[in-house]
């Protein structure tokens, strides 16, 4: 198989995990206008299976994903605003169907997470970092604004730490990023794989799937919310838990003293 011929990304499940592979390599992975729509696409999938419990994302070779590809960029000085609008809304698409996963995305960032690229692993629930990894959102220091991955930066680390990452452009390691809460958790490469490891069978065989979806759909609403109506949608949601079976399960266990294996 060439290079060209070789699929954007790779994707199989196994065992309650979708894993999905960036695979352009020899581009760093970077994030083409087909790889946007392949992660689109596969993420729709993934909220209409099942079997899938929870969302394992990585990149194939030494980046995890380097931002924008060159050749879309090149693109870009000759596009018209249209065609401009709809590129952006594509990739916002996009964003917007991995943030919303009704399955936990568990980013596995193996190597340097940059601009679009640390925009995808902002997105994923929990983020595992090799130590020899950077991240920054560079868009800046080519004239560009990082305005899709805000809502998301913001989020995710707070405006004083947005403000100083998205406004310089800079490179932090993987210590720092963990450190700023960017990043769940900063792991030396030799010890990486068995972390990744450990957090699919977190959630392949350790918690419930129906809890933990709905658990990540408060996460997202809550914020939203005023003081009130979160709290009368907290225990809207409560109350609906209490009734499921997977609750009666495990409270049933818990009394009983027995082992629970989702």
């Amino acid at each position: 198989m060439t290079v060209d011929a070789a699929p954007l990304l790779l994707f199989n499940v196994d065992d309650g995990i979708a894993s999905i592979t960036l695979n352009r390599p020899e581009k760093r992975n970077a994030l083409s206008r087909g790889l946007v729509e392949a992660l689109h696409n596969v993420f729709q999938e993934i909220e209409n299976r099942e079997d899938i419990r929870a969302v394992l994302l990585t990149g194939a070779g030494e980046a995890f994903s380097a931002g924008a590809d060159l050749a879309a960029l090149k693109q870009l000085q000759s596009a018209t605003y249209q065609e401009n609008l709809e590129d952006s809304q594509a990739l916002a698409a996009m964003f917007q169907q991995v943030y919303r996963c009704s399955k936990p995305v568990i980013g596995a960032i193996n190597g340097h997470a940059i601009a679009g690229g640390c925009g995808l692993a902002t997105l994923c629930d929990i983020t595992i970092a090799a130590d020899t990894a950077r991240f920054g959102y560079t868009e800046t220091r080519i004239g560009f604004v990082p305005a899709l991955v805000s809502r998301f930066v913001l989020a995710k680390i707070g405006e004083t730490q947005a403000r100083r990452l998205l406004l310089s452009g800079i490179l932090i390691d993987a210590q720092e990023a963990a450190k700023i809460g960017l990043v769940t958790e900063c792991v030396p490469e030799h010890a990486f794989q068995g972390r990744v490891d450990w957090w699919c069978e977190v959630f392949r065989h350790q918690v419930s799937p129906q809890a933990v979806s709905r658990t990540l759909e408060v996460l997202r609403e809550v914020p939203a919310k005023n003081w009130n109506d979160a709290l009368r949608y907290a225990a809207e949601v409560n109350a609906r838990a209490r009734g499921t079976e997977d609750c009666k399960k495990g409270i049933a266990a818990f009394l009983n003293k027995e082992p629970i294996r989702w």
